[in-house]
């Protein structure tokens, strides 16, 4: 059997305070208590540490050498304790984020530069995917997840909600003319996802209700390539603002059937296992994102 941290401790008590009485006072345990400990500990080492009278207690010569080994455990575990309390205050460490690229290039991205400014010492690693992946499997630290959650065996942070709206570019809107109702996107290019389907079923009062299900001309896994094809006039699309604000800001998307637009938000999560207190380095790292998105 391998020695405990308890019995190292209780060996070390009993040499600092003379004797078994002045250990248990001192660690806070009874006197049979560290006398077990230290009866366990001489039988895994198969020797005597040290002769116990009624008087004094007193170090053997294989207890002089074992008590150094001792001191320098003891040394080392506090070491280690006084160094994860320093990363505690000065959050430090590689975080694996995990985010849909669109995510990443128009939410995350743009704040690098202030998280690095703000925690050095934290090293980011930025993947992509555009379907939810196993954050074991992929030794992930937080992944954002946009949409209802149905993973249970995650916690969960709100970061913020994202409204969703259907845009086509100017230079297409001219060569084909604006839809004046829901019904005439049947007369236009549409895009979409090719998955999950429930992306295909964009937020337009009509006949089947608030939910308007769209049949694509195009569709594609990822949100940027669709608003990559939006912008080049390609078709009308249904996007989310946390990616196409600044288009339309700037004039380059437009927002077309606003009258029979449902005031849709997505949410949008930051997910993560936690079994124990969380790391700090990822502990700032939500806080910065819900300081920011929320």
């Amino acid at each position: 059997m391998k020695t405990t941290l308890e019995e190292l401790q209780a060996f070390a008590a009993v040499v600092d305070g003379g004797s078994i009485t002045a250990a248990a006072d001192h660690l806070g345990q009874t006197v049979s208590g560290i006398s077990r400990a230290l009866g366990r500990l001489e039988k895994k080492l198969d020797t005597t540490l040290l002769r116990r009278t009624t008087r004094r207690t007193e170090l053997t010569e294989e207890g002089q050498a074992f008590l150094l080994r001792t001191r320098a455990i003891l040394a080392a575990i506090d070491d280690a304790e006084e160094h994860m309390a320093a990363r505690r205050q000065r959050p430090a460490g590689r975080l694996r984020v995990n985010a849909a690229t669109p995510f990443m290039l128009h939410a995350i991205v743009p704040l690098v530069p202030a998280f690095r400014r703000a925690y050095p010492q934290i090293t980011l690693e930025l993947d992509t995917d555009e379907l939810n992946i196993d954050l074991l499997e992929r030794r992930t630290d937080v992944a954002i997840r946009i949409g209802a959650l149905r993973d249970s065996t995650l916690h969960a942070r709100a970061l913020c909600t994202s409204r969703i709206r259907v845009l086509a570019s100017p230079a297409y809107l001219a060569a084909h003319g604006r839809p004046k109702s829901v019904a005439d996107l049947a007369q236009h290019s549409l895009l979409g996802f090719t998955q999950p389907e429930s992306l295909n079923r964009w937020p337009l009062r009509g006949a089947h209700g608030d939910e308007w299900p769209v049949v694509p001309d195009i569709t594609a896994s990822s949100g940027e390539t669709l608003r990559q094809l939006a912008l080049q006039g390609v078709g009308i699309a249904c996007l989310s603002d946390f990616m196409s604000s600044a288009d339309r800001e700037r004039g380059d998307l437009v927002q077309v059937l606003v009258k029979d637009t449902v005031d849709v938000r997505q949410p949008i999560s930051a997910v993560y296992y936690r079994n124990t207190q969380l790391a700090a380095r990822i502990a700032c790292f939500l806080d910065f994102l819900q300081e920011r998105m929320g």
